[in-house]
């Protein structure tokens, strides 16, 4: 088993619940930001969630989305986080929900946790897997920074996962009345028939984007 960006990693829809099984890195007084990329459609992180993969004494944690640095590849400032969170003394997933941090489809973002300093390593779990990336605070005592101060390491994740909320309807507007409503829904008529339209998708410089 291991870290699965889309199971236990990354932009979710459904909070995880199993153990992901990966390698155990130490991460008390440490932060751990991963670099995901967000689906079509979303709105807003609504929890941010890590594994802690053994029990140890009770600490507090924070969360936050960064934006991207592109030019350097590192994340860059925090655009919505939650501090003071409590660890509790067990193992496996910890998490704060009730979040409302807006975000873009289709865009980069960095995920990140960092957690106080506990009497007994606190491991979390990461996996190797290639194309993925990791900015590691090996000294985040302090909580998280702003802006993010770390380099990033290529071809690892670790077990950080922010659950999304989706835009309902076609990812459309139109103005009416000098204000924007959202389509939520299209058909086409076929032979008197009115049939529900499931995708549209525009070409771009000979590649085909959706839109929704």
């Amino acid at each position: 088993m291991a870290v699965v960006i889309g199971t236990s990693a990354g932009f979710l829809t459904i909070a995880p619940t199993d153990d992901p099984a990966g390698w155990q890195t130490t991460f008390d007084n440490q932060a751990f930001a991963l670099k995901a990329t967000t689906p079509i459609n979303v709105t807003k992180v609504t929890e941010i969630g890590w594994y802690c993969d053994n029990a140890t004494e009770d600490e507090n944690f924070s969360v936050a989305i960064y934006s991207h640095d592109s030019i350097n590849d590192v994340p860059k400032d925090i655009i919505g986080s939650s501090t003071g969170i409590a660890k509790g003394t067990t193992a496996g997933w910890k998490s704060i929900t009730g979040l409302n941090i807006t975000i873009s489809a289709s865009t980069t973002y960095w995920i990140a946790v960092q957690l106080d300093n506990t009497a007994k390593t606190t491991n979390t779990n990461y996996s190797s897997v290639s194309g993925g990336a990791v900015s590691q605070d090996s000294n985040a005592g302090a909580g998280l920074k702003d802006p993010w101060t770390s380099s990033t390491t290529s071809g690892f994740i670790v077990s950080n996962y922010a659950i999304i909320s989706a835009e309902t309807g076609t990812n459309m507007k139109i103005n009416i009345g000098d204000s924007f409503k959202a389509v939520s829904a299209m058909k086409i008529n076929i032979g008197d028939v009115w049939k529900d339209v499931t995708s549209i998708k525009q070409n771009i410089g000979d590649s085909w984007n959706t839109v929704f």
